[in-house]
């Protein structure tokens, strides 16, 4: 389903991405969509991902492999977007929720960036809402020590 937001004055607007968008420029929350045109064009790039990958009944495959693309491009990086907060990060999280909470502790450790990143997003002043806290457990299971 395609969501659609009817404004007082203008035309209806459709599409995940596009009333995100909108209702963060009526925000004035304007930095959320990037602060250069490099950042913008990030942030925009992962809402894209969000909507074509991360929607849907994914398949297992599907769900492992946007996993390991997240886990790999979050490896040097606090964001999504690199050093700042953005929507895309808002975004994500809210896609990536019912996934998160399905994990086993050894598949959150095996995507380990992705954890930190959304354990930092879901703990974000706003952010979580109403959605559960996803559980991570700060020490590992196994060393490597025998």
């Amino acid at each position: 389903q395609v969501p659609v937001l009817q404004p007082n004055n203008g035309p209806g607007l459709r599409g995940l991405v596009t009333i995100a968008a909108h209702l963060v420029r009526r925000a004035r929350r304007e930095p959320l969509l990037g602060g250069t045109a490099e950042e913008r064009a990030v942030v925009q790039q992962w809402l894209e991902y969000r909507v074509t990958r991360v929607n849907g009944g994914s398949s297992k495959e599907e769900t492992r492999a946007v996993l390991k693309d997240l886990n790999m491009h979050l490896e040097d990086k606090v964001y999504l977007a690199g050093n700042i907060f953005t929507l895309a990060d808002i975004l994500m999280y809210y896609g990536l929720h019912h996934i998160m909470v399905d994990l086993t502790v050894q598949e959150k450790e095996k995507y380990l960036n992705v954890s930190r990143w959304f354990n930092h997003i879901q703990h974000y002043p706003g952010v979580r809402q109403h959605l559960s806290d996803v559980v991570f457990i700060k020490n590992r299971l196994y060393t490597n020590a025998h």
